[in-house]
């Protein structure tokens, strides 16, 4: 594995992950499949680096007031149901099938974000 590519990934991964909460996910799985990663290795390798980059930047945010834990404590059970049914899911799904689900993804969420920024503009 390329030392430099994999310290960029993680590098870049860490900065969109801190920018957007858990935005490095969407980064580091393209990066992943070109260090040569399976497409269903990837998103499993991305999840953990998540988890720990998710971790330490909550962590600061934390630390420096800017949340509060009882904001997100709602979403929680229901993000953990997710996380232990997605396993399950992730196991059945064709890697073809699941590299449109994820392009799918990331055209939907960027056409979310497109839209918001063109709603606010005033003609």
């Amino acid at each position: 594995m390329n030392k430099k590519r994999t310290a960029a990934t993680g590098t870049a991964a860490g900065i969109l992950n801190g920018l957007f909460g858990s935005g490095g996910g969407t980064a580091a799985v393209p990066l992943l499949k070109k260090s040569g990663f399976s497409q269903k290795e990837a998103q499993a390798t991305s999840l953990l680096m998540m988890f720990f980059l998710s971790a330490v930047s909550a962590g600061i945010y934390f630390f420096e007031g800017r949340f509060d834990f009882s904001d997100a404590a709602n979403y929680i059970p229901g993000g953990i149901a997710g996380a232990a049914i997605a396993p399950v899911v992730f196991k059945k799904i064709d890697p073809f099938f699941l590299k449109k689900i994820f392009g799918g993804f990331l055209v939907f969420s960027a056409g979310r974000i497109l839209w918001g920024i063109f709603s606010e503009w005033k003609f």
